[in-house]
């Protein structure tokens, strides 16, 4: 959009800085072009719930990134403290039209394709906790570094709303952690405590929170050491099969969901969901 492409500017006279930072109301992007290094912040308080603004915003900050020579890998984290991302918003997904129901999930569809095919290398810095659509942003990164905060949880708990995590979830994670681990953790809708999901593999790396943007920078560093080419053509080679799953079923995906979605039975879990959540505030 042109509002980018103006707030990406130099002022006239000046020369190019090395660090060039883009943003729009959902989402802060800085860029490093002495590294090549990206961070993206998500910034949607309360919670960075993923609205249809936030992964429209996030698709168009991700592609910006893609398509910038400056720039060969990209961290993940968020603005607002103790929550990397809530997942996905309910409010889209309750008491609207299936048209909207469509609008929402295909950009759902899209943020995933763009981010675990993406050819940077992307990095999720996770400083809080990360629910359902948060945890899968930090699935669809190359590496995952959480706070070692016991509070912090991190998990595909879809099952504990009444919601059954679509198929492209459910490929991300068993490449992550393997087939039991994330056929048990599914049907209970677990959420793992930050100890917990390093044990299981869910992220890699466990960190002291004022040590996290360090310890993303040096892990970034490692996979940008070796050659561009080789990288993205192995990550291409590991990843094709599930990316071309739901490219070859995305429409089929999308009825699927306007279907479920659409139901009595899981609008009204839905419904107690945000009711519980209203007491809790």
């Amino acid at each position: 959009p042109p509002a980018w492409d103006r707030a990406a500017r130099q002022p006239p006279g000046f020369p190019l800085a090395p660090c060039r930072a883009f943003s729009n109301n959902k989402i802060l992007v800085e860029l490093d072009e002495s590294s090549g290094v990206a961070t993206m912040k998500l910034k949607s308080p309360p919670v960075n719930s993923l609205s249809l603004d936030l992964l429209t915003e996030f698709c168009i900050s991700l592609e910006k990134l893609e398509n910038d020579r400056a720039c060969r890998g990209v961290i993940l984290t968020s603005a607002v403290p103790k929550i990397f991302s809530s997942g996905l918003d309910i409010t889209e997904m309750y008491g609207k039209s299936p048209e909207h129901y469509a609008e929402f999930w295909r950009a759902v569809q899209e943020m995933w394709l763009r981010l675990y095919g993406s050819n940077m290398v992307t990095v999720a810095a996770i400083n809080g906790s990360s629910p359902a659509g948060g945890c899968l942003i930090a699935l669809s990164c190359d590496y995952r570094i959480m706070v070692e905060n016991p509070k912090f949880s991190i998990g595909l708990n879809e099952a504990q709303l009444g919601i059954v995590a679509p198929f492209w979830f459910k490929d991300t994670f068993v490449n992550v952690v393997g087939h039991r681990v994330a056929e048990s953790s599914l049907q209970l809708g677990s959420l793992h405590s930050a100890p917990q999901a390093h044990r299981l593999g869910l992220v890699d790396e466990l960190v002291p929170e004022e040590r996290l943007q360090e310890k993303a920078a040096a892990a970034m560093a490692q996979w940008l050491a070796l050659p561009d080419h080789a990288r993205q053509l192995t990550k291409s080679m590991m990843r094709k099969a599930v990316l071309d799953r739901l490219v070859a079923h995305r429409e089929e995906d999308l009825q699927n969901f306007i279907s479920f979605i659409s139901k009595e039975s899981i609008q009204k879990s839905l419904r107690m969901y945000m009711e519980m959540l209203k007491k809790k505030k």
